[in-house]
């Protein structure tokens, strides 16, 4: 048997600290969403603050913008869903992640947090253009507005530009610490 080299994988806190919108996600789960959580998870989320910059808004940006290229078919992207564009013009699905970053990369980069679920109006509209109900010119205007204004907050939040990597480290070895004395 070939074994497959892959790239190393990159620790969890090193994409929350990078910024990564899936892992910081996490963070940010209301209580009353959460099955189980720790005292260390709790110290976790009570810090959440402390993986927060504006490193956050490039990986926002490129996460939207590689959803926007999938969703128009540009650079080579390819769906795996060709019934949504056979029927709404565009992949719905790409178009309402595309601009679910948005929507939480602005708020993100304005307050230091993420509200879930997404709050309305916003949760509303995006439920719209995923049934296909947005045309596609009102999704690809929306969605470059959402772009622009991620860019302009990368330089103007008011977010750290680096996150409490010292802080982390210390929670992780603390943690880990904890875990393996127990």
């Amino acid at each position: 048997m070939v074994g497959v080299l892959s790239r190393p994988r990159r620790p969890r806190a090193g994409l929350a600290l990078a910024g990564n919108p899936t892992v910081l996600l996490a963070l940010f789960v209301p209580d009353e969403d959460v099955v189980y959580r720790n005292r260390v998870g709790a110290d976790l989320v009570d810090n959440a603050h402390r993986f927060v910059s504006k490193l956050g808004a490039g990986r926002f940006l490129g996460y939207l913008q590689s959803q926007r290229s999938a969703m128009t078919g540009e650079s080579g992207a390819r769906t795996n869903r060709p019934e949504l564009v056979a029927v709404h013009g565009y992949d719905t699905k790409f178009a309402m992640h595309a601009l679910r970053l948005g929507v939480q990369g602005t708020e993100l980069l304005s307050t230091g947090r993420i509200t879930l679920p997404v709050p309305e109006p916003d949760l509303s509209y995006l439920r719209q253009v995923r049934r296909g109900e947005v045309a596609l010119d009102e999704v690809i205007t929306k969605i470059d507005q959402a772009q622009e204004q991620l860019a302009a907050l990368r330089d103007a939040s008011d977010l750290p530009a680096e996150p409490d990597r010292g802080w982390v480290d210390e929670w992780l070895h603390r943690s880990h610490v904890s875990y393996w004395g127990d």
